[in-house]
């Protein structure tokens, strides 16, 4: 049991590829195991590439997000596991309507921190990445991810809770992802405006909510991995459904990429070991 040992929560399929993936290619590459866990299989997600918006492709979209998970974890070189809960949809309309019978949002906590400790007691990460508290964007899925994960943190070490649920593990740290930064987008259109181009992120930081700037004073922990940005955006086009390869993601040349903003970023949110901040390794201080 002496290699480290990461775990990935994420609320659908394609998450684990947007949200730390050059990260977890890294560890892996470094001889770490890395686990994502899919809390639901995506089965309400839109089709978001013009491309596979197809009859046939709707009818089997359950299947195909299995599929396409599937390649992406390969990809990355992660383990996967699926928790088994459906995809509560993303509500439009004013008012929101109810969420769907049934669906991940609505399951009771503890049945959903449950089945999440029972995996975190098997693995034995040393660390668990997750999102805030406002799940990275108001999407229910997204915030019950984070709800899940904090209590199955807290609770997987606790031999009081869930005791047919494996031995209890302390996980040592809980990281939330940041990677929905101003400065980041900034920087990258700039750099088109410097090239007499037009860049993809005009309208985003036209129209940014100040509020959301906090994200950047939270971060504590950068992962350099511009090594693994190509590795990241093969997993994430593996999500064919869900990324249309002549989206504003893909415009940017990887080079600008790795020399504008070579990192990926956390914030420590939870550590059960002594830590220095700001960091530069999720598995700083961790002795397996």
């Amino acid at each position: 049991m002496s290699e480290l040992r990461l775990m990935a929560v994420h609320a659908h399929p394609d998450d684990e590829s947007s949200k730390g993936a050059a990260t977890m290619a890294k560890y892996v590459d470094e001889g770490a195991r890395v686990m994502v866990v899919s809390l639901t299989g995506g089965e309400r997600g839109d089709i978001l590439n013009p491309a596979m918006d197809l009859p046939e492709v709707h009818g089997r979209i359950s299947e195909i997000r299995r599929d396409e998970m599937a390649k992406a974890a390969a990809i990355l070189g992660v383990e996967h596991h699926w928790l088994g809960f459906i995809d509560s949809g993303l509500p439009e309309g004013d008012p929101l309507p109810p969420l769907p019978e049934g669906c991940f949002a609505l399951v009771p906590l503890a049945e959903s921190v449950e089945r999440l400790v029972r995996v975190i007691r098997e693995f034995k990460p040393h660390v668990l990445t997750t999102y805030d508290e406002n799940g990275g964007y108001p999407h229910p899925d997204h915030i019950r991810c984070h709800q899940v994960s904090v209590a199955a943190y807290e609770a997987a070490g606790d031999y009081c809770l869930y005791p047919d649920a494996g031995t209890p593990w302390n996980v040592s740290k809980l990281y939330y992802n940041h990677g929905f930064l101003r400065k980041r987008m900034q920087l990258i259109q700039d750099e088109f405006t410097k090239n007499g181009q037009e860049g993809p992120f005009g309208k985003w930081l036209k129209d940014w909510d100040p509020e959301l700037d906090v994200l950047a004073d939270r971060i504590t922990t950068r992962v350099e991995c511009a090594k693994y940005f190509a590795q990241r955006d093969e997993a994430l086009l593996a999500h064919a459904t869900q990324i249309d390869p002549k989206g504003a993601f893909f415009r940017t040349p990887i080079e600008w990429q790795q020399r504008l903003w070579p990192t990926e970023e956390y914030e420590l949110a939870r550590s059960r070991i002594p830590v220095r901040l700001p960091e530069d390794d999720l598995f700083a201080g961790i002795d397996p």
